[in-house]
């Protein structure tokens, strides 16, 4: 993952974690980033319906989610 921006590196591991264990020390938007990526509402943090979830990531952080779903998958992918 050599050369990625740190925030996409951060959020495919963390959304590798979710999927693999389950859960993740990461924080907030980190694990909103990585629910939206793997498209499981249930990794969203407690309290947060999806309209609060995306609005929360704001921006950049919502590109990087589009990016990764566009040209990371594989990269989280799980045996």
């Amino acid at each position: 993952m050599n050369n990625l921006p740190w925030e996409i590196e951060k959020i495919i591991e963390v959304a590798y974690q979710l999927k693999v264990t389950g859960g993740t020390a990461a924080s907030t938007s980190e694990r909103i980033a990585a629910a939206f990526v793997l498209d499981r509402q249930e990794y969203l943090p407690e309290g947060y319906d999806l309209v609060e979830a995306w609005d929360r990531l704001g921006g950049q952080w919502q590109q990087h989610v589009r990016q990764i779903k566009r040209d990371y998958m594989h990269l989280i992918e799980t045996e």
